[in-house]
């Protein structure tokens, strides 16, 4: 089993997991974001986003091709978690 398939198994678990041990493991998070603070914001609001763009980034030319569909897959995830969860809230406080 390759690095990519332990990681895929960490964000069934937790996008953030992984996150975490692509950070700790590998330099692709150097790779895909220029500034620390950049990935940080987006290990908080767009996991799954963040983890997409982190693999799907290529020194010098960046996001291409099948990727951007990756990363735009992903960000569509992360908008129906948090509506999830804010429709979640809504039930709770209405009941």
């Amino acid at each position: 089993m390759g690095c990519g398939c332990l990681v895929a198994l960490f964000a069934m678990v937790s996008p953030r997991l992984a996150i975490g041990v692509v950070f700790l493991f590998t330099d692709r998070m150097g790779i895909a974001f220029q500034h620390f603070w950049m990935g940080l914001v987006g290990f908080v609001f767009l996991p799954w986003t963040t983890l997409a763009w982190a693999f799907c980034y290529r020194r010098g030319d960046g996001v291409s091709g099948f990727g951007w569909v990756l990363v735009v897959a992903a960000f569509l995830v992360d908008l129906s978690t948090h509506a999830g969860a804010s429709q979640a809230r809504r039930r709770r406080v209405a009941a």
